[in-house]
């Protein structure tokens, strides 16, 4: 044996709470993976860490899903950014049709104009709605006291007659249809696997 290798046995980095042996006190820790596998610094038995899935605490019956008021703000957020994407990229295919005659830093102005008008304007229709329709579907949530496809329902075909209850009573039934409609199709969608078990199709 080397007089390096017995310094590296002789060496142990001490951990949080003081060196570790698996032989100390007696006690047999047996199929752990070796301390270096997780950091030659972090002289800890494996066995304590929880290596595996995260666990969570949830009240009995309850399923293992985030509620509205968890996606609240993403779901608004990403809703901002995909309006402006969609608006940012009809923007610059409308931009390029009518600036066909012009070049260089004229055509790039007025380019970079239409990319940016378009880009915020889809994302104030797209945000709006998804706000809309966020706080039609947390307080009918928490006015129920419960979280199904329902909720998701009603809180699409509220959204689309808030949207267009200025523009009149024809628009504003219009728009609650295409609310009810999409809102629907999203459920059906959503609980696909569900309905095909129910009805007995693999």
């Amino acid at each position: 044996m080397t007089t390096d290798t017995m310094d590296q046995q002789a060496f142990q980095p001490p951990g949080l709470f003081g060196s570790y042996s698996g032989n100390n006190g007696g006690l047999n820790f047996s199929g752990t993976a070796s301390l270096g596998s997780i950091s030659p610094y972090m002289n800890v038995d494996p066995s304590y860490l929880n290596l595996g899935e995260p666990q969570f605490i949830v009240p009995s019956g309850q399923a293992r899903t985030r509620g509205r008021f968890e996606f609240f703000f993403s779901h608004i957020g990403g809703s901002v950014m995909a309006g402006a994407c969609y608006g940012g990229l009809n923007g610059l295919r409308l931009s390029l049709s009518e600036t066909k005659d012009l070049k260089g830093k004229v055509k790039f102005s007025q380019v970079l104009t239409l990319v940016t008008k378009q880009g915020a304007s889809s994302a104030n229709v797209v945000g709006v709605v998804a706000l809309m329709y966020s706080l039609f579907g947390l307080g009918i949530s928490w006015g129920r006291g419960t979280e199904d496809e329902l909720n998701t329902i009603a809180a699409g075909t509220l959204t689309g007659l808030l949207y267009k209850s200025s523009a009149g009573i024809p628009k504003m039934l219009r728009g609650g249809a295409a609310g009810l409609g999409l809102s629907t199709a999203y459920c059906l969608y959503q609980s696909r696997d569900r309905l095909k078990a129910s009805i007995g199709i693999n």
